[in-house]
């Protein structure tokens, strides 16, 4: 009886290690954030009570394919991918997270929503008129 309890007690705190191991990977942190991601949706509110507005669908063509990597040394780089803009855009950075900050010397600025280790989502407050919010939701690729 005592083997089946130690097994069952080492069972359970080698699963509870894994568990634990796991959890780094999808942290709010720049490594738990690198990746190649592609912008999924771009949701715009004039206020708090406005209804959101799917910017993305006004983008151009070239623009939505675009790739962007983020590096867990800090660097980044924007592709101009799939249907090419004219003129074409790449851009090379610095971002980092902090908390729940991203900030960058680019346009990847804002607030972490939330991520599940594939789907990134953060916000940008004021960024047109007062009050107003815009939502990136960006994927891994």
């Amino acid at each position: 009886m005592k083997w089946v309890l130690v097994a069952i007690a080492t069972s359970c705190i080698l699963s509870c290690q894994k568990e634990e191991s796991n959890a780094p990977g999808c942290s709010i942190s720049m490594t738990g954030l690198s990746g190649t991601y592609k912008l999924t949706a771009l949701k715009y509110q004039a206020s708090a009570a406005a209804a959101p507005v799917d910017y993305l669908a006004s983008m151009d063509a070239c623009e939505k394919d675009d790739i962007i990597t983020l590096k867990s040394d800090g660097t980044y780089e924007y592709n101009d991918a799939g249907t090419v803009c004219t003129p074409a855009e790449s851009k090379h950075g610095a971002w980092q997270v902090k908390g729940n900050t991203l900030t960058s010397d680019g346009t990847l600025n804002g607030t972490v929503a939330s991520y599940d280790c594939k789907t990134l989502v953060y916000y940008t407050e004021n960024s047109i008129v007062a009050g107003d919010k815009l939502t990136f939701t960006m994927v891994k690729q």
